[in-house]
């Protein structure tokens, strides 16, 4: 398809700077052909800009309009100028597509689908100083004076806007006065008053919003080749990265309390291990002592006995094997 799906105006966004004062500007795109054409908008600075809506579908021969918010700066950049850029992608959509149904398919290049592009850049404009000026005998002095004849009498019309220029055409006398500007008839003449003239509004020309769905699969920004970034995708990837903070700060909540409750049951085990070991210590001290003085009493008892008996008596054998078998225990221990 080699003509232009759309055409869009104006071709740069204007933004007027005014330290920490967002600024908003309009773009229009006008559908040039007889199909339902898809538009999405992409920029190099989604943090900086804000687009509304940021994709939707312009019927045949019909006008569809995108609002851009720039954030508040707090600075103004070195030359007024700026580097951001803004990509319009339009592409031709099935018959009776709406905003809804528009998935990211018909965006990708890979299908084969021919996609329109148009680059748009960001220029800053200074903000208007308010001049005051003080007329001096009824003449500004800083524009050339023009001389208009403005009615001297009018009559008084309510609610009848569109006989004005019929009144206007009867014969008056007339006093030249001179002004720096062309006042409206309208607006000089003392109890004249405004009636504001109803406009109907085109069908096509009228804003749809659309929503924004939050795509949870995703983890990464996409970030095409010439540098623009898809907004919808960065902001659903920025709430995921958001979710997955908040739920690995929670499980390292968990396992904190898990190590606080492991290491009081190793001090515990600690404690019991240690008790256990002092007193099998005191335990084998007394079967020590016991052993020994049983022994000695029993070698106290033989030896008063007659020198008639050869060797040890049999009981002092019996007891010896047991403290020698205590005694290898307690060493293997």
């Amino acid at each position: 398809m080699g003509q232009d799906l759309v055409e869009i105006h104006p071709r740069e966004l204007q933004f007027t700077f005014e330290v920490k004062k967002q600024s908003s500007c309009t773009v229009h795109l006008v559908n040039k052909s007889n199909e339902y054409v898809a538009f999405k908008v992409k920029t190099t600075s989604p943090k900086r800009y804000c687009v509304r809506p940021n994709t939707g579908v312009i019927l045949p021969r019909k006008t569809c309009d995108f609002t851009v918010t720039m954030q508040a700066l707090r600075t103004a950049p070195p030359d007024m100028q700026l580097k951001d850029k803004f990509l319009v992608q339009t592409t031709v959509v099935p018959y009776g597509t709406s905003d809804e149904n528009l998935i990211p398919a018909f965006f990708s290049k890979e299908t084969g689908r021919y996609i329109e592009e148009s680059k748009l850049r960001v220029v800053l404009v200074s903000a208007p100083d308010p001049l005051e000026e003080q007329p001096v005998n009824g003449f500004h002095s800083t524009e050339p004076a023009i001389e208009v004849s403005v009615p001297k009498e009018m009559p008084n019309i309510v609610n009848e806007v569109l006989t004005i220029p019929k009144e206007v055409l009867h014969p008056l006398e007339q006093t030249p006065v001179v002004v720096t500007k062309i006042p409206s008839p309208v607006k000089e003449v003392q109890g004249l008053r405004e009636t504001p003239v109803p406009i109907e509004e085109t069908p096509g020309l009228r804003e749809i919003p659309v929503p924004i769905k939050e795509t949870p699969s995703l983890r990464e920004v996409p970030v095409l080749q010439n540098g623009f970034v898809d907004i919808c995708l960065f902001c659903s990837s920025v709430h995921q990265v958001t979710e997955d903070v908040q739920n690995l700060k929670s499980k390292v909540n968990n396992l904190e309390s898990k190590l606080e409750q492991a290491e009081k049951m190793i001090i515990k085990l600690r404690e019991e291990s240690r008790t256990t070991t002092q007193e099998r210590d005191k335990l084998q001290q007394e079967m020590v002592c016991f052993e020994f003085h049983l022994i000695l009493n029993v070698f106290l008892k033989t030896k008063g006995t007659p020198r008639n008996q050869v060797g040890f008596p049999l009981l002092f054998v019996v007891y010896v094997a047991l403290l020698g078998t205590s005694l290898g225990y307690l060493l293997r221990l």
